[in-house]
């Protein structure tokens, strides 16, 4: 909840206007719990830290749920030109993913399930107040930038996310800026679109887009991202242009170079063409290979001649830096292979059970 969502609630419960704001504040402000303990009639959102992977500067840490899956979150070093050092979190907004892009780790595990609106803030709790930081010797780290760029396809669970948003950028919470959150989309169209409502709200207009375009036409795209055969480019291209951006805003086009399939001039001539009607940002992100990857990462050499040569068309263009591939952290390497094989099914009672394959036999838990 949002503070203005929360003091009626507290009031309900006999807690008067100072002490509902002096808990909100503490808590989601300073990672505080007054009193050691939340009233019972509060639900205490937070998740035991499960594991903890560090690659060089970059932190990936997973959370463990009550139904025995687990969210993954990386916090992101951002080195400046002046010297200085900002953190961006990625978090996940599903566990898994239903969009069955092919060259991403966390499509292998198919979708889970959507997280709660709890469970994605929980993420930037925990990276503020609970993972450790080895250089400081500090609990949490100061996030400026958070993006929904972690598992899952943060339109297909729009309402969670929008309400996540609203208490990040809460000013009595964490007070991220809303020109430093970042959601990203393999292009739902109808998501686009319901997102663009909410940023037309006032407070919320600069708030950013990105888009996980990836290829130059169809034919590349439709082989490697399925959900381009239901809504095609021509369609997403429309959704983006009608998208209410802020004047001299820019959306973010999001571009995987995968060995082989999309990296050849050819292509590069074929995507800035495309893209020459929109204000965007070409962020070309060299492949993070996943587990049993068909193609390996591309050549450096071969990802700088891509980004010239946009640039030589005339379109604005960057490379994404490569953080985290070790501890698979990197883009489009986060999933949990363990828990690929696990689905859950309902049965006639309702409750919810789950089924890890093993050998071959099904061997239910009880999630």
């Amino acid at each position: 909840m949002s503070l203005a969502e929360f003091i009626p609630a507290a009031r309900s419960h006999g807690m008067s206007l100072f002490a509902a704001q002096t808990l909100y504040r503490g808590f989601h402000r300073r990672g505080e719990v007054q009193g050691g303990a939340f009233p019972d009639w509060i639900s205490d959102a937070r998740r035991p830290i499960k594991a903890q992977h560090v690659d060089g500067e970059t932190v990936k840490f997973t959370m463990a749920l009550d139904d025995g899956l687990e969210t993954e979150t990386v916090v992101i070093p951002m080195r400046h030109s002046n010297g200085t050092m900002t953190r961006t979190l990625c978090v996940s907004s599903q566990v898994g993913c239903a969009m069955g892009c092919r060259f991403c780790e966390t499509a292998q595990m198919g979708l889970m399930r959507s997280l709660s609106a709890a469970e994605i803030v929980a993420q930037l709790h925990a990276a503020r107040f609970m993972i450790g930081d080895a250089a400081t010797g500090n609990p949490g780290f100061p996030i400026k930038n958070v993006v929904f760029m972690g598992m899952g396809e943060p339109m297909d669970n729009i309402d969670a996310v929008l309400t996540a948003i609203q208490v990040m950028t809460d000013r009595n919470a964490y007070e991220i800026a809303p020109i430093h959150v970042t959601v990203s989309t393999v292009g739902r169209i109808d998501g686009i679109r319901r997102y663009g409502e909410f940023i037309s709200q006032t407070g919320f207009h600069r708030l950013n887009l990105a888009v996980s375009l990836n290829a130059p036409n169809d034919r590349i795209r439709s082989e490697i991202m399925p959900i381009n055969r239901s809504e095609p480019i021509a369609d997403l291209m429309a959704a983006i242009m009608a998208f209410p951006k802020r004047v001299n805003a820019a959306i973010c086009v999001e571009y995987v170079l995968i060995p082989g399939v999309n990296d050849a001039p050819e292509h590069c001539d074929e995507v800035c063409a495309l893209l020459q009607p929109l204000r965007c940002s070409l962020n070309v992100i060299p492949y993070n290979p996943r587990r049993g990857s068909p193609w390996p990462a591309p050549d450096e050499d071969r990802v700088q001649e891509f980004v010239d040569r946009a640039i030589a068309n005339g379109q604005f263009c960057k490379r994404r830096g490569t953080k985290g591939r070790s501890a698979m952290a990197a883009c489009g390497q986060l999933g949990n292979e363990n828990i690929r094989a696990r689905k859950f099914v309902e049965i006639e009672n309702k409750e919810r059970v789950q089924i890890r394959v093993v050998d071959g036999q099904n061997a239910p838990e009880v999630a």
